[in-house]
């Protein structure tokens, strides 16, 4: 049965998703591959509520999975999503400030004075480059002078202090592809899905998450957001901004071809 659920693309719906305890376990396991025993929204969640030059919506957790030994291990997941292109300095400033933060180092005994290990994860609501993946893995290795990989000592804290891994995500390149935990996670994501003529709202074959719990808890809370007259407001309120943007990008690609022209 097709249902109708309100896009999380739009930042307000999907902050109202994200507060979701159990959404938000959902979505970082399938990202990071692995079983997330407890996760906490971080005080230091912030929106781009001014709404400057560019849509950006960013969000802390920290997220305590569970290894392959059984252990566990606390992770921030420095979480951010844009509609539109924008310039990569606005993503590192952000992290940048994240690494500054003395509430993001270790305060225990074996650890003390270290840095959590960082995770930045990226929503793209743009394509990057000729990248066909609708997912990227990008991690960082240690090597010695001759490319070798290093093992021995590997992970160490005061490695994993300074350098993180990035998960990127292209929402347009989704369309559909659903062949792992993390494409079905996300195909609640595929703008493929739209309403002709509401970008709003998506239309979702409801059946195809028959017996799986967790994303029907998902469908169920996207579909109350779509019934929500101060979401939808919300979601108003962003279309006109992107709509100003558009707007003022094609008058100024209009005034650069007039001068080339004159010129």
């Amino acid at each position: 049965m097709m249902v109708n659920i309100a896009n999380p693309i739009y930042d307000s719906v999907f902050k109202y998703l994200m507060e979701d305890e159990r959404i938000a376990k959902t979505l970082i396991s399938a990202l990071l591959k692995k079983e997330v025993v407890e996760v906490d929204m971080r005080r230091n969640e912030y929106t781009n509520g001014n709404r400057d030059k560019i849509s950006m919506f960013r969000i802390d957790f920290g997220a305590r999975i569970k290894e392959d030994d059984g252990s566990t291990k606390l992770v921030l997941i420095e979480l951010q999503k844009t509609w539109l292109e924008t310039e990569t300095l606005r993503f590192r400033q952000y992290l940048g400030a994240q690494y500054a933060n003395p509430e993001n180092i270790l305060k225990d005994c074996e650890n003390d004075g270290y840095g959590i290990p960082m995770i930045a994860v990226y929503l793209l609501g743009h394509k990057v480059g000729d990248i066909e993946e609708p997912v990227l893995y990008v991690k960082h290795k240690a090597l010695d002078y001759d490319g070798n990989h290093v093992t021995k000592g590997i992970p160490d804290p005061f490695v994993d202090s300074l350098t993180h891994d990035s998960i990127i995500v292209q929402i347009p390149r989704l369309r559909g592809h659903v062949n792992n935990r993390l494409d079905e996670v996300l195909s609640v994501f595929d703008q493929s899905q739209r309403e002709v003529g509401n970008h709003q709202v998506l239309s979702v074959d409801e059946d195809k998450f028959n017996g799986d719990m967790e994303m029907m808890h998902i469908l169920h809370r996207l579909i109350t957001a779509a019934s929500d007259s101060k979401l939808r407001q919300d979601m108003n309120v962003e279309d006109e901004f992107f709509s100003a943007i558009e707007n003022r990008d094609t008058a100024i690609l209009q005034r650069d071809k007039k001068i080339a022209m004159q010129d």
